[in-house]
């Protein structure tokens, strides 16, 4: 079974930096497909960025230039680097894994949902003040 823990959240002016930290069992990362998404309070969950099993890299139009998913194979850890942090990105953080679909013979990873994702972390909290 997958599981994912994440870390780093914590409370940040705005304008500074964060990186979360999601800590994946062994041989996920590159054997499944890795995702960031997040959760305000009486929001929808929204992705925010996502990794194939080949490591390119995908983000949300509203995030692109500030965000920065990563991954370090040999620790087993998923990052998300987060620049220019304001109000608006305060909110409940998640990372996720889910199986490849099998495309014209070939596991591919996108696009997807959330409701793709089969597995999820238990989320970090993530707080930008003025």
């Amino acid at each position: 079974q997958v599981q994912l823990v994440e870390s780093g959240g914590g409370s940040v002016q705005a304008g500074g930096s964060l990186r979360l930290s999601c800590g994946v069992s062994e041989n996920t990362i590159g054997r499944y497909c890795m995702g960031w998404f997040r959760q305000a309070p009486g929001k929808e969950r929204e992705g925010v960025a996502s990794m194939d099993m080949s490591g390119r890299t995908t983000y949300a139009e509203s995030m692109k230039g500030r965000v920065a998913i990563s991954e370090d194979n040999a620790k087993n850890t998923l990052y998300l680097q987060m620049n220019g942090l304001q109000a608006e990105d305060t909110a409940t953080y998640y990372c996720a894994a889910r199986e490849g679909m099998y495309v014209l013979g070939r596991i591919r990873c996108g696009p997807a949902v959330d409701t793709d994702y089969k597995y999820w972390g238990q989320g970090t909290q993530v707080t930008v003040s003025s």
